[in-house]
């Protein structure tokens, strides 16, 4: 079964990767120190909202990897290490998709079919951030699994769904050889 015709897979290939770059991978809601938190996980930029918790900023905004060292030496590091090869392969994914919008006839000539690596790096990032939403609380949509996780809450890995679909829309795409 085909779901892309070929002459629309370099567009849809070059556009969902765009788009997952938009989509938290993970939203987290749980309680903190008497108060609650939220934290709204984009690929490359992390959102945290506390309400009501004392000594916390109210809103703040972090990177990877400033996240990865706030959190090094605590039970949820491999989460955020996760995250960090997460959005290294979307960058990877962003940077082949912006030379193929730009370069397409040069792009089409590589070894590899652009649109299945795409794919293939969407597929790849969303299996990580799955891995990393996890570890995050040991467990999904409120099921504890028994892995990792130190944190009490509900997460909820929102963007990954998204990402395997887009990738697999793009492994299934019809491409003439």
């Amino acid at each position: 079964m085909v779901w892309v015709r070929s002459e629309y897979a370099p567009e849809l290939a070059v556009l969902s990767t765009w788009l997952s770059v938009l989509i938290p991978w993970n939203v987290f809601h749980g309680s903190v120190g008497g108060g609650s938190i939220l934290l709204v996980r984009f690929p490359l930029l992390e959102i945290q909202y506390a309400f009501g918790v004392p000594l916390a900023r109210a809103t703040s905004l972090r990177d990877p990897l400033s996240a990865y060292q706030l959190q090094a030496g605590q039970s949820v590091a491999g989460a955020y290490a996760a995250w960090l090869v997460g959005a290294g392969v979307l960058l990877v994914a962003v940077a082949v998709s912006v030379h193929y919008y730009r370069e397409e006839a040069r792009a089409e000539s590589w070894s590899v079919d652009p649109v299945r690596l795409l794919g293939s790096l969407l597929t790849a990032t969303g299996v990580v951030f799955g891995v990393a939403s996890v570890l995050l609380t040991g467990g999904l949509f409120g099921v504890d699994l028994g892995v990792g996780g130190g944190l009490a809450g509900t997460s909820i890995p929102l963007g990954v769904p998204f990402y395997l679909a887009f990738g697999v829309l793009l492994l299934r795409a019809d491409r003439v050889e």
